[in-house]
């Protein structure tokens, strides 16, 4: 994102979305400094932009304009494996939805949670100083990590681009961690940067992906979005997305793939059952059962399972629901 120079045609129509992230560190600027009546809006990804980029939701919204994936799918999300998420996101051509090489905390805890975004940039004093006077001028305040984390809502994921800084790169200590905690109802955090009283905050029953642990606070770094499209290691993450983490690593699963990668679960799920029972039987070489049994017999009995136990989790699953 460095050296990027702002683009005067940045929301033309043929403008990916690769683009409009790439210009986005100056361009958040230009949206600061512009008249806007919502506290929110004023360092945010226009609400009717983020809209527009994702017109594909087939959920709510929430007042931020995020999609609202529903707090039922957010309670299945939790029995998702990376493995399954992997199989619809790479069918539909989306590759760039996975970051891992985090430290894990509570790596048995799965992390489910809409993402509420966050971006940060190297301090350059010229620009800082404009950002922080037309704030005060808004009575935003001091811009700072803060700013972000007291618009948190129950079943936001943080998700942080600290682009991996170390020192001064700590996103929370245990104090703001237990905030976090409590604003989210325990929903997570995700920083490609670091955190700090990592003794404190394993004592906190939240779930967290970190590069890195350093004692200095935050520092040398500027605010420089709010709900923004952001990169996560290699993985490109928008607003509302769906956050999954388990012990493996991150998904950021767009809000119109959610029940499909849901249902697709279930079926992996019923389908590596059906496996594992005929393994069991000791009949058959892995070759005549996996992937798919080759036999039209077992084909059809494998098809009659799958039909009764999909129909038996889901008539649980919406029992479970009322």
């Amino acid at each position: 994102m460095q050296g990027q120079k702002l683009q005067t045609k940045l929301w033309s129509p043929r403008w990916s979305i690769l683009s409009l992230s790439l210009s986005l560190s100056l361009w958040i600027f230009a949206v600061l400094f512009a008249a806007c009546p919502a506290r929110a809006q004023l360092i945010d990804f226009p609400k009717q932009r983020l809209v527009e980029y994702s017109e594909s939701n087939p959920f709510d919204r929430l007042a931020d304009g995020r999609p609202k994936v529903p707090d039922n799918l957010l309670r299945q999300a939790r029995e998702l494996s990376a493995e399954e998420i992997w199989a619809v996101l790479e069918e539909k051509g989306y590759k760039n939805q996975y970051a891992d090489g985090f430290r894990i905390l509570h790596p048995d805890k799965p992390m489910v949670g809409r993402a509420f975004t966050v971006q940060f940039m190297p301090m350059r004093p010229d620009v800082e100083h404009l950002a922080e006077a037309q704030a005060k001028e808004r009575g935003i305040g001091p811009l700072h990590n803060q700013t972000a984390i007291d618009m948190l809502q129950p079943g936001d994921v943080l998700v942080v681009d600290l682009f991996g800084k170390k020192v001064g790169g700590t996103i929370v200590g245990d104090n703001l961690f237990y905030y976090v905690m409590t604003a989210t109802k325990s929903g997570g955090l995700v920083v490609d940067g670091s955190i700090r009283d990592l003794n404190g905050i394993s004592e906190i029953d939240m779930p967290a992906y970190f590069k890195d642990v350093d004692p200095t606070p935050i520092d040398n770094v500027m605010l420089t979005g709010i709900n923004v499209p952001l990169r996560i290691a290699g993985a490109m993450v928008m607003p509302g997305d769906l956050v999954v983490g388990d012990r493996e690593g991150v998904y950021f699963i767009p809000p119109h793939l959610v029940k499909e990668v849901l249902d697709r679960a279930d079926e992996i799920r019923v389908h590596d059952e059906w496996t594992k029972k005929k393994f069991a039987e000791g009949k058959y070489k892995s070759r005549e059962i996996y992937s798919s049994p080759k036999d039209p017999k077992l084909k059809e009995e494998y098809q009659s399972y799958l039909k009764r136990r999909l129909e038996e989790i889901r008539k649980q699953r919406a029992s479970q629901e009322k």
